[in-house]
């Protein structure tokens, strides 16, 4: 699949080898891309675009992605729904993306530390709570915090969000696919 250079507007195809598949474990995305991106560390290749998801339908994100054919992957900020609270804003261009469930652990491959925790969503168009579900999902990965100094695993030189920010999380990085009936997705 092709991108775009949003500079540019150029598009472009990642450079990856023939055969690649880039169908990451859970815990492959949180360890060697989320905890990269929130950390400023380089990943080796780029392929996990930056976007503020809520600013799209999901309709609109395959295109804005840099690979991908049945599930695209992005990196996005995450702000807050009101300016004191920590429930995250998740309304789109017209609807919004709700929760279905509570967070799910992600642990490492022996299953001893825990990386992240992933969240589903669903896409509803309209204004809720009459909004019309579709098949639109989203899983929502998160680095975990250390418990210490209040900043994810592996990352502490990042800075404290500013007081009264709107910003929630820096970064989450989202898998977003659309379901159909005969599929069965991790």
């Amino acid at each position: 699949m092709e991108s775009t250079d949003s500079s540019t507007g150029t598009r472009h195809q990642p450079q990856l080898p023939p055969g690649f598949r880039f169908h990451p474990t859970d815990e492959e995305l949180i360890v060697h891309y989320l905890k990269k991106r929130v950390a400023g560390a380089p990943i080796p290749v780029d392929i996990i675009g930056e976007i503020d998801l809520y600013k799209f339908d999901p309709w609109e994100l395959p295109a804005k992605a840099i690979f991908g054919e049945q599930e695209w992957f992005f990196f996005s900020p995450r702000d807050r729904k009101y300016p004191n609270g920590a429930r995250p804003n998740r309304a789109a261009t017209s609807g919004y993306w709700k929760a279905t469930g509570t967070d799910k652990p992600v642990f490492t491959s022996g299953g001893t530390q825990k990386v992240g925790v992933k969240k589903a969503l669903v896409f509803y168009g309209g204004k809720p709570p009459k909004g019309v579900k579709t098949n639109w999902i989203m899983h929502e990965y998160r680095v975990v915090e250390n418990k210490t100094n209040n900043k994810p695993l592996g990352c502490d030189n990042i800075v404290a969000n500013k007081k009264g920010s709107l910003r929630l999380d820096d970064w989450v990085l989202c898998r977003i696919y659309k379901k159909n009936n005969t599929q069965v997705h991790r």
